[in-house]
C-alpha cells in the first residue's frame, strides 16, 4: 500500500507525458463508454452501451471527480466532469446514457 491517490497521480503523469509528446495542435477528442449487460431470470440476456464525447483537457482540473474526471470536458460543455456538481455529472454520464436505454427498452409502457 502506497499513499492515498498514488496510483491517480502516476496515472495523471502518463496522461501528460502522452499530450506533451502530441504536442498541441493533436485532435484530443476522446469519450467514456459503459457497458451494461444484464441476464433476465427468463434467459432473455440485453447490452447496452452508453458513451458521452468530449475532450481531454490538461493540466487537470476540479475537485469533484474521481479518475480522469478532471482530465474530461464533455461535449458542449467548457468544465470538466471533477467540475461538475455529482447530481449533475451522474445525469449527463457514460453510466446514464447506459442505464438510460435500457429502462426506455425494458420498462417503458
Amino acid at each position: 500500500e502506497g499513499p492515498p491517490g498514488r496510483d491517480w497521480y502516476m496515472a495523471m503523469g502518463k496522461v501528460e507525458g502522452m499530450l506533451q509528446e502530441l504536442g498541441a495542435s493533436t485532435d484530443r477528442s476522446c469519450y467514456f463508454a459503459c457497458v451494461l449487460a444484464i441476464a433476465w431470470p427468463d434467459g432473455e440476456q440485453a447490452v447496452y452501451e452508453g458513451r458521452v464525447n468530449g475532450t481531454l483537457t490538461w493540466p487537470p482540473r476540479g475537485t469533484l471527480g474521481f479518475g480522469y474526471d478532471p482530465v474530461f470536458v464533455p461535449l458542449g460543455d467548457m468544465r470538466t466532469f471533477a467540475e461538475h456538481d455529482p447530481e449533475e455529472k451522474h445525469g449527463i454520464s457514460h453510466r446514464a446514457d447506459a442505464f438510460t436505454k435500457l429502462v426506455a427498452e425494458q420498462f417503458a409502457g
